[in-house]
Order: C-alpha cells, then structure tokens, then sequence
C-alpha cells in the first residue's frame, strides 16, 4: 500500500485500522472510563468485545486466533487510539495479554496455544505475566519463587507483586526457579486460576486505577508439568525476547499520553480567556505549547526508527532502552507543563491531564526502571 504523505512508516491500511480502534474507543471506553477507574478494574465484557472488534488479535500468530500484521507501526496506532481514553490503567489491562501470551506463543507446544493463547485472544479469558518478586524487579535473574519437580507436577513456592491484571486473571504465566542461581535455571509455568495453593491481593496505587493490580501468593501450589512453557531452566530468554517489545509499547504509551497532554493544553489555551485575551496569546504559553510540541515529534521519530528496525528483524537492544527513558522523561516534563498550563482545571478529577499527571511515574520504573534502563544500554554498547 502507499505510504502516508505525513509519514514514510503508515499506510492507508494503518489509517484504516486506526479508524476502526478510534470506533471502538469513542463507543465502548470512554463513555465508561470513569466508572471503570472507580471501580479500579475493568469489566471482563470489555475483553470480549475488544476481541469481536479484532483489536486484541493484532500482532499474534495465525496459529493462536491472532492477526498478523507487517510491522509494529499496527500496535502503535492501536495504543495511539486508546490512550484517547486518557487512561493509562485501561491499556495496561485491557492488553496485558501482550506481555503474557507471546512466550505460549513463540515457545508453546499447539496444544498449549490452544488452550492458553487462544482463548485470551478471543477474549474468553485474561492472561498476565507474572516475573516481579517482592525481593526485586529489574533482576530477573535473581527471582527466588521456586518450583520442584513431583512426579508430572511442580509444587510452586514463593510470590510475586504488582502483576497487572494479578486479580481477574485466568491464566498467569509465571517465572519460576526450577534449578541453580542465575539466568540458567529459570522456567516459565502457566498458573490457571483457581489452583489449590494460588492465593492473591490487590495493591492500591497511584495511578492506573482501572488496571487490577495484586500481588500473588503460591504454597505448595500443584502446577501440572503440562504447564511448562519451553524446555526447563529455559525460560529466560524467551523473557528477555518479551522485553524489547513491551518496552517499545511502553514508549509508545509514553508518547501517545504526552500527545493527550499536548493537545488538551492547546484547546484549553485557546478558549481560556485571562486579563481580557486567550490564554495562548501569552508569549509563555506559547513557549511552552512549542517546546511540548518539539520534545513529542522528536520522540516519535525516535519511535518510529526503532518500530522499523526492529519490524525488520532486527534486535536493537541498547536503543530500545534508551528510547524508553527518552519517551517516559518527556511524557514526566510534558504532562507537568500541561498540568501549569491548565492549572486548576487539570487538577480536578476527570481531567485527562489530571489523571495523565498521577500516571507518569509508572512508566520510568515498570518493565525495567529508568537507572536500569540507562546500565543495560551503556553495557550493550561496550561502556
């Protein structure tokens, strides 16, 4: 298809996609947003009609009941569309499945897709990954919750914290330790719901009220063998082929919620009457309308470069990381100079901006903090 006259990277099939999530979202989400993020969940219903709508499919094999699409540049504009909602909560539930369901799918036997994959992409069921220990995040490595071996099951010990989705989930897909110390000695096991031994809580946070978070508890939970995504103590490398991606969306996030931002300050400067005059005819506001408008293009450019590399097979781990930090310290400086901008209109609930703002931190510390994200790129490129 030819490509957009805005931009090399998009074609009338992205446009038209777009226009069908924009549907979506304008019909079913944000006439609700509100009373999901009181409700600090959000309905299983809205599962199913994401999956009837083709919009939880995209990006996932053929094989699992997914679409497959070209390039990245599919998943952007899906959580382009979304972050409409101004809810940074409703997209990490909502397509939690997109942390939890490439592993089954990349390494999976047929019959685990079918009955793990599938029915998460068809909105059936909720799928969440579960890799953070209470005694660490970002090592990986060091994660303590240990399975052993008893006859065709595994007696699962240990827990796990800020799980997104933790709490309604169907189906986790859980690193666990099954041999030595280190990365070698690493599994992945889907846990089913339900499991006697499986307990969880929900945490309470700042920000993404609508996304379910918990921490989950296992004593001497019996996980079927059957369960075991991926050869044993091999596990964290399909981990680490998860991160690039999350990542990459995470910076996606970062940047759709900084355009929410950017563009709710430029409407609300226009209709803003101070001193007898708009508020955008104030040279600093304009100033500081321009420099939000400078830091997003040039974090999308910066998004879109690595979208095509890695759509192209390839594995820029050091720039995907630095991409993050670049996306999530520009969404922290844009949404507070939106926040100034509005003043106390966007410091009352049910402002996008207000919720936006109480949302930022999350991003510079999940799927790999901010300080960790800077190490692993300096040590990817030989520092």
């Amino acid at each position: 298809m030819p490509v957009s006259a805005a931009s090399p990277f998009y074609n009338q099939e992205h446009e038209d996609f777009r226009a069908q999530v924009r549907r979506f979202v304008e019909r079913e989400i944000v006439p609700h947003i509100e009373r999901w993020e009181a409700a600090e969940e959000l309905p299983r219903e809205l599962h199913r009609k994401a999956a009837d709508a083709g919009l939880l499919q995209i990006g996932f094999p053929e094989r699992a009941g997914g679409v497959e699409v070209p390039d990245l540049f599919y998943m952007i504009v899906l959580t382009e569309e979304l972050a409409r909602a101004g809810s940074g909560g409703l997209i990490a539930s909502l397509m939690s499945h997109g942390i939890a369901t490439p592993p089954i799918c990349h390494t999976g036997s047929a019959e685990q897709i079918a009955r793990f994959a599938a029915p998460v992409l068809a909105g059936e069921k909720i799928g969440a990954l579960a890799i953070t220990e209470p005694s660490g995040g970002s090592d990986v490595a060091a994660l303590k919750t240990r399975a052993v071996r008893d006859g065709e099951h595994y007696l699962v010990n240990g827990s796990k914290t800020f799980i997104t989705s933790g709490m309604r989930a169907d189906y986790i897909t859980c690193a666990v330790r099954t041999g030595g110390e280190g990365m070698g000695g690493i599994s992945l096991l889907v846990i089913e719901a339900g499991t006697p031994g499986f307990s969880r809580s929900p945490l309470q946070k700042m920000g993404w009220w609508a996304s379910d978070t918990a921490s989950l508890y296992f004593q001497d939970c019996r996980v079927p063998v059957a369960n075991r995504i991926g050869a044993e103590n091999m596990g964290f490398m399909a981990i680490m082929m998860n991160f690039n991606q999350e990542r990459i969306m995470l910076a996606t996030q970062a940047w759709a919620f900084a355009k929410v931002c950017y563009e709710d300050s430029l409407i609300y400067a226009r209709e803003r009457q101070t001193f007898g005059k708009p508020l955008i005819r104030n040279q600093v506001i304009r100033h500081k309308l321009a420099d939000m408008k400078m830091r997003l293009d040039a974090v999308k450019a910066h998004l879109d470069i690595l979208a095509w590399r890695v759509s192209h097979k390839q594995m820029p781990v050091a720039e995907v990381c630095l991409l993050k930090n670049h996306a999530c310290t520009a969404l922290e400086w844009i949404a507070n100079e939106a926040m100034q901008i509005l003043g106390g209109a966007g410091y009352l609930r049910g402002s996008r901006v207000e919720r936006i703002y109480r949302e930022t931190k999350v991003l510079t510390i999940g799927g790999g903090s901010l300080e960790i994200m800077k190490d692993l790129a300096g040590k990817q490129m030989g520092y």
